[in-house]
């Protein structure tokens, strides 16, 4: 089977990272050589000099990059409410999002409007809890905010580490939280009565779950440190 192509955007409140996150996936896929910085004013998907000076993100923006079987085509959305018409445009080209939400922040209220526009437009979707390297964020605290105010099949797929690894495109699949797979089981019937009978789920039943956003895995990390991006990237690829 050949390359198969895939639209992937990126999604979120304002200042929850969401650039900061698109440089260091270009980053860790061999595609950017050196990170940007948003606060640096070099960052690679902020080009326009009006974004450079304000920090944020106004225009949608695209890069490119391999991730095992897939050519990903990137997009850079505006998390500021301003900018929402040319956010929405972009939602309708997508194959996937990635919500990026501020672990120090939680659910803001703009998450809950991209949450219903991504409903509407129903985009598989994956979130990725950034900031979680500043003091006082709680993973657990946190993914019962997500499951109350979002979906209840928001599912933690592990949490976050530092990525050690200097390898570029990492493809493995991440290793998963101890009960990951019984929370998987539980986002559709067929699936539990497979687990419960012993049978082992494989990341393609859990692919087909986001594709029919009937889960919605959620990866943990710090985008200014890339940690968990790595985890997030082999989490896409398999998902």
């Amino acid at each position: 089977m050949g390359t198969k192509k895939v639209t992937v955007g990126i999604l979120a409140h304002v200042d929850a990272g969401k650039t900061t996150l698109a440089e260091a996936i270009l980053y860790r896929t061999g595609t950017l050589r050196r990170l940007g910085r948003v606060d640096h004013q070099d960052a690679f998907l902020d080009t326009d000099a009006m974004e450079r000076a304000r920090g944020i993100t106004i225009f949608s923006k695209q890069a490119k990059f391999a991730l095992g079987d897939f050519d990903v085509t990137l997009l850079d959305t505006p998390g500021h409410v301003d900018f929402s018409a040319e956010m929405e445009r972009t939602l309708q080209v997508l194959d996937y999002a990635v919500l990026v939400i501020s672990g120090a922040d939680g659910v803001q209220g703009h998450v809950e409007t991209l949450w219903r526009l991504l409903s509407r437009y129903q985009i598989p979707t994956v979130l990725f809890i950034n900031k979680m390297d500043q003091e006082g964020t709680d993973e657990a605290e946190l993914l019962l905010q997500l499951q109350k105010q979002l979906n209840e099949h928001c599912i933690k797929v592990c949490s976050m580490r530092a990525d050690a690894s200097d390898s570029l495109q990492p493809c493995e699949a991440p290793v998963p939280v101890p009960d990951f797979w019984e929370n998987v089981a539980m986002c559709q019937e067929d699936l539990l009565e497979r687990y419960l009978d012993g049978d082992t789920l494989t990341w393609e039943d859990a692919a087909l779950l986001v594709k029919e956003r009937k889960l919605f895995p959620c990866f943990f990390g710090s985008a200014l440190k890339v940690c968990g991006v790595d985890a997030l990237l082999s989490g896409l690829s398999k998902l």
